[in-house]
């Protein structure tokens, strides 16, 4: 069974016009909301008690499948979340039986009860020892964040790869691999302790980013975000935040998130895309602003900086400023100067570049970006970038040609009309 296509499953039922009865469109809609709640705790038990975390998953992806079909014909069962997770349970089983480890893992799977604890603090608690030891250090960086995407978060394959700036199959490579790995070396599921624990927090963290990121990259979309997986990577990190309170980066990411949350409702009108300096700032949430602002606060009073909350500083000096025009871009740039230290990956030196516009100028801009070609070549976001600069330096005809190189490998449809603007306007 192919998990992205269960998991594919109830968004793609939820999206269908009108072929469906009713009732099956209201099935699919709870099934995905009840996968969104329920899928990760399950695979994290599972995990647990089964020691093998490809067994989970596979399990719990039939049980998706099962769900969909059986609910359509017999209803919403009372409880949701229960009947997934002991299809899931049963599942396991009839795998279990299928091979030689039947007699030894059974009595794991003895008691069904301790699968189906709806207690909420119970469920966190299954949720971090599973983010944590998908970021076992004997996976790769790679491995690792692909690996939790796929088994906590629940994104697909391509949509890891969309985030990720990969291809689907070396996704799916890297996916295959990390289970087996995580089989063979018997890597435990649990929240490590001490320096262990500092490891593998800020690939935690990466993950949770990503999926934040991801919510707002959906392919053949208008610029309104999937605002449950949004919504989702928030709650993630402040489950990480609140389990870890004495980690400043922890804090640092939830800052962050809240920051851009407080921006959504300006980001779009009517489905089109509106960048940061076109925004009307009035409607920026401020509850979570100052939300964000004390969360940055409580990791600056713990004195141990770090990269996500220097990002999270960045956002603060965008949201102090009344007006685009009276952004502090000389503070931004040496924050991004400091983020070096931390980051020097090609995203955050093309984010520093937009600053160093700002501040010295499109050739200064313009040779960063130009260091940045190997690394980002296939990313829209440099070409845009780059068009931007080169329109301030008058060089409006190479400034469409890389909004057109922007256009071409950009999937999501706000950014492409966006862009098709852009281009419009410089003809």
């Amino acid at each position: 069974m192919d998990p992205d296509a269960a998991a594919a499953g109830p968004a793609g039922g939820a999206a269908a016009s009108g072929s469906r009865a009713g009732g099956d469109l209201v099935s699919d809609a709870i099934l995905a909301h009840v996968v969104r709640e329920e899928s990760g705790r399950i695979v994290a038990a599972l995990t647990a008690s089964l020691r093998s975390l490809d067994l989970a998953e596979e399990s719990v992806a039939e049980a998706i499948v099962e769900a969909l079909r059986e609910w359509r014909v017999r209803g919403i069962p009372p409880n949701p979340g229960a009947w997934l997770t002991q299809a899931a349970r049963h599942n396991a089983l009839d795998r279990l039986r299928r091979e030689q480890r039947f007699r030894d893992r059974m009595p794991l799977l003895a008691e069904p009860e301790a699968l189906i604890d709806t207690d909420a603090e119970a469920q966190t608690d299954e949720r971090l020892p599973l983010l944590f030891g998908c970021c076992h250090p004997a996976l790769s960086a790679d491995a690792q964040l692909a690996l939790t995407l796929r088994a906590v978060c629940g994104l697909t394959t391509d949509q890891i790869a969309r985030a990720t700036l990969s291809a689907s199959t070396t996704i799916g490579q890297r996916i295959s691999r990390a289970k087996r790995k995580i089989g063979a070396a018997g890597i435990p599921i649990r929240v490590p302790e001490g320096a262990e624990r500092s490891e593998r927090l800020d690939i935690v963290l990466t993950v949770i980013s990503t999926m934040y990121s991801e919510a707002h990259l959906l392919a053949g979309a208008d610029a309104a975000a999937d605002r449950d997986l949004a919504e989702d990577a928030l709650w993630l990190a402040k489950v990480v935040a609140d389990a870890l309170p004495k980690e400043a980066e922890a804090h640092g990411l939830v800052a962050l998130l809240l920051f851009h949350r407080a921006r959504e409702g300006a980001r779009a009108v009517d489905g089109d895309l509106v960048l940061l300096a076109d925004q009307d700032r009035s409607k920026w949430e401020p509850r979570q602003l100052g939300d964000a602002r004390a969360a940055l606060m409580t990791a600056a009073m713990l004195r141990r900086p770090g990269r996500w909350q220097l990002q999270a500083a960045i956002a603060a000096c965008h949201a102090d400023a009344a007006t685009s025009a009276e952004t502090d871009w000389l503070q931004v740039l040496t924050l991004y100067d400091m983020l070096l230290a931390y980051d020097r990956s090609p995203i955050v030196r093309l984010n520093r570049a937009v600053a160093l516009l700002r501040v010295a100028g499109p050739d200064a801009a313009l040779a960063e970006l130009d260091d940045l070609a190997a690394a980002l070549a296939g990313f829209h976001l440099w070409h845009a970038v780059r068009a931007a600069a080169l329109r301030e330096a008058g060089r409006a005809d190479e400034a469409m040609t890389e909004d057109l190189a922007a256009l071409e490998l950009t999937a999501n449809e706000a950014e492409r009309r966006l862009l098709r603007s852009r281009v419009a306007g410089e003809r």
